[in-house]
């Protein structure tokens, strides 16, 4: 909703600066997007008067103009329009200026003839001929309105007006209307607010002799106003409406349109209006759509319609698809001598379903399906009749026909600032309530509450809690102790666990995705799974989509798989993938499902490697402070490469696996590029949590560096050697680490030399070359005797 500051002030006076505008409204409950001023982008463009004009010496079709710009002397500026002629006043862009769209202007030659500025069309200004109707559409804008030579542009076209964009909720279609958000403003800063009623005079007449007025779908139109004048003058609208609708993001038409679009906008009530010779009858009928019926509507269009739509129609035909677009059969066009104005309420949950069928959501049904107010009806076609007198075009018939087919019924709800406070953990007075409330026109009496009509949303006190909160100031209430057996907020232990592992998975780079908790027992062979695993028991769906969704998955692999594939197929280079998955196992006798949840990773593309995945894995099991962990080698898991799995343990028990998809998998879901998976168990990851970490000082004491060179057969791991080394080394050893990996002469077949850098620190001495040594023999030794390893 965009909203015209000074439309607004219409209503009620805010002469606040923009941005504590916008601040307070939001703070009160309405949300401001943005705000934007009205020819913002025209800097230094004043209205000129054109002298004397003499033709380009060196062009047939350019003119030298003299221009009074208000200054010590005329300028002199060249152009080519046709349209300009002496005493004309235009739109001056002088040197330096800035137009819409960022385009700068500086003196420069035309010709051989210095220009010190340009003359402006509409289109250069940001404007076109809807806007002026009087100017032509390629050439100098020639104003008329009344101005001085070096007046600002912007002042002479009424540019400059502040428009704010809102973000309004489908709860509160009252504020989709300048009097709704001149309301809430008045609230906001406590001015009065002008609840002025629309006054038509009337020209004589009756409308009961022209026209009759049927309902035959109560449910789905409560209420239909109308009025009608005659003798309509089709003609551009006066300039402050045309302004108006322009900042609201309307193009203005002709008067009679622009009515029904400045009623809309400032109601809320969107209205239409009918060529009364178009009225098969003089009877206007709302009911549902005929089979067959169609429509041409005033886009042009053919328009299928269905019973399950509601018309507007006369006696014979569809004349308008309700609360959508009205008819090209009954358009008002240049001849049209009477129109009937429709102002009338709808179902919204019908004019939804029958924009979406049709395929034309427009303003009007955008508020129509947010469920209007069904007072509003007449109030709005008035103040249409009071633009119609005011702007003498036409004559307003005397006479209305309101036909309420469903009543309103006022809602009431009890003041109860007890209640109130105890709900917000505030101490307001009943008095301040009550004084929030009437300004946002509801009425109290007594202990009751007088909802009006346009507040569809309010139905408990906690309703108007909101109400009274927003005003008082969600800022300004005091924290308090919770009350009773209010429940603490916030993560649990579990919950800050497993956003831990999302974080640190988007960290390191992968990307997130979420996959359907039910597969298909194709997927058990797609991954080699043996036909003795457990895994292939699951849990059966008893109304599957297909057979493809027909289990629960017992293992989240095929479910990786199929995106990694996806991602393949639409050639994407490389992924990093994961996903906080669940499987489901059967429990004996139950029909419920034991329920793990797997932290699955999934990788292809460059760099993608086995150990890349290991050192990722590794990471979140350190950063989850996962103890004793251990990757052992592991050939029998079917999914994967005989030698490029490993099974992962903690404290000796296991939490997952790692490894790179077996070929044949990776054939089977057409993934060319070697692929790497690993999942592991979230619930046994926290069971195997270590104690939270601590602050250490930094070393009081210099380290003592020793590297070795080992040399072991090959089928001894490097996580072995690690191991023995640790356990040797204490307690003078910090930290090891592998350096290097050499296989080849003059090292034996059948073994491998594996180098270790080795940091030795006492927390309370400074190392000798004795404690060194000492350490070192013990780790030579236990390396002989554990794992067959000598010095190199």
């Amino acid at each position: 909703m965009d909203l015209s500051r000074q439309w607004l002030n219409d209503y009620t006076t805010v002469t606040v600066s923009d941005k504590e505008f916008c601040d307070r409204m939001t703070m009160s409950g309405s949300k401001v997007e943005g705000v934007s001023v009205t020819g913002a982008g025209i800097e230094n463009v004043v209205a000129g008067k054109v002298t004397f004009m003499s033709p380009h010496p060196d062009s047939d079709h350019m003119w030298v103009c003299k221009v009074d710009v208000g200054g010590p002397h005329d300028l002199t500026i060249v152009t080519g329009a046709q349209n300009v002629s002496v005493d004309d006043m235009v739109p001056v862009a002088l040197d330096g200026s800035t137009l819409p769209g960022g385009v700068e202007i500086h003196t420069s030659k035309l010709r051989g003839v210095m220009s010190e500025g340009m003359l402006c069309s509409l289109a250069e200004l940001g404007l076109d001929t809807h806007d002026y109707p009087y100017a032509i559409e390629n050439g100098i804008f020639i104003m008329r309105e009344p101005c001085e030579p070096g007046d600002d542009i912007r002042k002479v076209l009424g540019l400059g007006d502040s428009v704010v964009e809102f973000e309004i909720t489908n709860n509160r279609p009252d504020c989709l209307s300048v009097i709704g958000l001149a309301r809430e403003a008045a609230a906001t800063f406590g001015t009065e607010f002008a609840d002025r009623q629309p006054q038509v005079k009337g020209s004589g007449d009756d409308i009961k002799k022209y026209l009759t007025i049927q309902i035959d779908e109560p449910g789905l139109c409560p209420r239909y106003t109308a009025r009608m004048v005659k003798n309509i003058k089709i003609e551009p609208s006066p300039a402050w409406l045309r302004r108006r609708l322009r900042a609201s993001g309307i193009r203005p038409i002709n008067n009679i349109v622009d009515i029904t679009n400045y009623v809309m906008q400032e109601y809320g009530q969107p209205m239409h209006a009918f060529d009364y010779s178009c009225v098969g009858g003089n009877k206007i009928v709302v009911r549902r759509a005929a089979p067959g019926e169609d429509l041409v509507t005033l886009d042009g269009n053919v328009r299928k319609l269905t019973p399950n739509m509601l018309v507007i129609a006369d006696e014979a035909k569809p004349i308008g698809v309700a609360g959508v677009m009205g008819g090209g059969n009954s358009e008002i066009v240049d001849d049209t001598k009477t129109i009937v104005f429709e102002s009338a309420n709808f179902n919204g949950t019908s004019i939804r379903k029958t924009a979406i069928a049709l395929g034309m959501r427009t303003d009007a049904s955008g508020k129509f399906e947010k469920g209007l107010d069904p007072e509003g009806t007449v109030p709005a076609v008035q103040r249409a009749c009071e633009l119609v007198e005011m702007l003498g075009a036409g004559d307003v018939i005397d006479g209305m026909i309101d036909v309420v087919a469903a009543p309103h019924v006022e809602k009431t709800v009890k003041l109860e600032p007890e209640k109130i406070n105890a709900l917000l953990g505030t101490d307001i007075g009943r008095d301040y309530m009550v004084k929030v409330l009437e300004k946002l026109g509801f009425t109290v009496t007594g202990d009751d509450i007088h909802v009006p009509s346009w507040r569809s949303d309010i139905e408990h006190y906690s309703d108007i809690a909101e109400e009274v909160a927003r005003f008082y100031g969600y800022d300004t209430v005091e924290s308090t102790m919770m009350r009773g057996k209010t429940a603490q907020g916030g993560w649990n232990e579990k919950q800050v666990f497993e956003n831990r592992l999302n974080s640190l998975c988007q960290a390191m780079g992968f990307n997130e995705i979420l996959t359907y908790s039910f597969g298909s027992k194709t997927a058990w062979d797609k991954i080699r799974l043996p036909e003795d695993s457990p895994l292939r028991q699951a849990l059966v769906i008893q109304n599957p989509l297909g057979e493809d969704r027909s289990v629960m998955r017992t293992t989240p692999m095929p479910s990786m798989l199929e995106v990694m594939a996806t991602n393949a197929a639409r050639r994407n280079p490389a992924v990093r993938l994961y996903e906080r998955a669940k499987v489901f196992h059967p429990l004996p006798d139950s029909p419920l499902a034991d329920e793990e949840l797997w932290l699955v990773l999934g990788e292809y593309g460059a760099g993608a490697d086995f150990f890349q995945l290991k050192g990722c894995v590794e990471a979140i099991l350190r950063d989850a402070r996962v103890r004793t962990v251990a990757f052992v080698p592991e050939s029998g898991e079917a999914a994967f490469h005989p030698g490029r799995c490993a099974r992962i343990t903690a404290d000796g028990a296991a939490i997952g696996f790692i490894g790179q998809v077996h070929p044949t998998v990776c054939q089977t879901y057409g993934l060319e590029a070697e692929s790497f998976y690993a999942q592991l168990n979230v619930p046994a990851m926290r069971a195997h949590q270590g104690p939270e970490r601590t602050f250490t000082a930094l070393p009081r004491f210099p380290a003592v560096s020793r590297d070795i060179a080992l040399v072991c057969a090959d089928e001894v791991s490097v996580a072995e050697l690690t191991d023995t080394i640790t356990a040797a080394g204490r307690p003078y050893l910090e930290e090891v680490k592998l350096f290097d990996v050499y296989k080849g002469a003059p090292i034996p077949a059948g073994q491998k030399s594996v180098a270790f850098s080795l940091t030795l620190r006492a927390a309370d001495q400074t190392l000798t070359e004795d404690h060194a040594t000492e350490t070192m023999n013990a780790i030579l030794t236990a390396l002989k005797e554990k794992n067959g390893a000598v010095i190199r």
